[in-house]
């Protein structure tokens, strides 16, 4: 079979379509053939820097070969799925708690963009109960975990920021349900503070997010898309508020890889199949920037992490 592998060129070209071994399913585990594929920024900035040889990729979707028996599945099911590592390739064989069926109308392309930023999205704004009326703040806001928290959080009832920097992003994500949009730090602060915060960017701009928290408020940081390793804050601000609130904030750390050990072995796959049935339904748009050929993995990673297009990259098998 054919899978997306890391080779080595230093300097040039990356990631390419070479051949590799089927994959033999472990118990408990369903082969399925790839239709679609979707990009993350994690797993290309990984992949770029990686050793030849690696098989990188999280998010697929596709039609079931053969699964266990007394599963959920049967060969010819179609579905959406997370592995990762190596999920970019012709087959991939894969536990079935990280499977879940796509309605009939779901194309794979769309069903593709969900696992990682789906779930992520999902689990991080469960960290924190929202309520009608609540605030919340979505950084990295036109990214793929970003566009769908939005969305998510804005069915909640609650008034939802969303943070982008392009003036040009705003009817989007009002569109997409944001209450207000907020173009810079200043914005962002008057128009807090946040009983959650959802975090993507890092950096300085995470420093300054732990200062706009409410009372009891969390910031739930899951990725560090501004590339800045240092985060520098407030401690004061942070833990008694600008307005002189009483404490009870948190910062916590949101890896996705982590969270699902703490999950009931079905509940990814029950997340994962909620929010298809979102998108069969219309509830969810996916808001794909690129559609594409396998055969552009290498320039299709690359334009992804210079922000050449608004969401998700997704790339069918051909």
């Amino acid at each position: 079979m054919r899978a997306v592998t890391v080779i080595g060129r230093p300097g040039g070209q990356r990631l390419a379509i070479e051949t590799a071994d089927r994959p033999v399913p472990m118990p408990g585990e369903a082969l399925v053939a790839v239709e679609a594929i979707s990009l993350n920024n994690g797993e290309v900035r990984t992949a770029l820097a990686g050793a030849a040889g690696a098989r990188p990729g999280w998010d697929f979707a596709g039609v079931i070969e053969s699964a266990p028996a007394g599963s959920a599945f049967c060969a010819g099911d179609r579905v959406v799925g997370l592995k990762f590592d190596g999920a970019w390739a012709e087959r991939v064989s894969v536990p079935t708690k990280f499977l879940a069926p796509i309605p009939d109308n779901v194309p794979f392309e769309l069903a593709a963009v969900l696992p990682v930023a789906g779930l992520t999205a999902t689990i991080a704004l469960s960290k924190k109960a929202l309520r009608a009326g609540d605030r919340l703040l979505v950084t990295a806001a036109t990214g793929g975990v970003g566009l769908i928290a939005v969305q998510l959080a804005a069915a909640t009832g609650a008034h939802v920021v969303a943070f982008a920097r392009r003036e040009d992003d705003a009817a989007l994500l009002r569109r997409l349900g944001a209450t207000a949009v907020a173009g810079s730090a200043e914005d962002a602060a008057r128009l807090g503070p946040y009983d959650l915060i959802l975090e993507g960017v890092g950096g300085e701009l995470l420093g300054h997010a732990l200062s706009w928290l409410s009372p009891r408020g969390m910031c739930v940081q899951f990725g560090d898309a501004g590339g800045d390793d240092v985060t520098t804050f407030n401690a004061k601000a942070f833990r008694l508020g600008s307005g002189g609130a009483f404490g009870g904030t948190s910062l916590y750390g949101f890896v996705l890889a982590e969270e699902l050990t703490r999950l009931e072995p079905a509940d990814a796959a029950a997340l994962l199949a909620g929010l298809a049935v979102r998108l069969g339904t219309g509830k969810l748009d996916p808001v794909i920037g690129k559609i594409g050929s396998w055969r552009e993995i290498d320039h299709v990673a690359r334009a992804l992490l210079s922000r050449a297009f608004k969401g998700k990259a997704v790339l069918r098998l051909d």
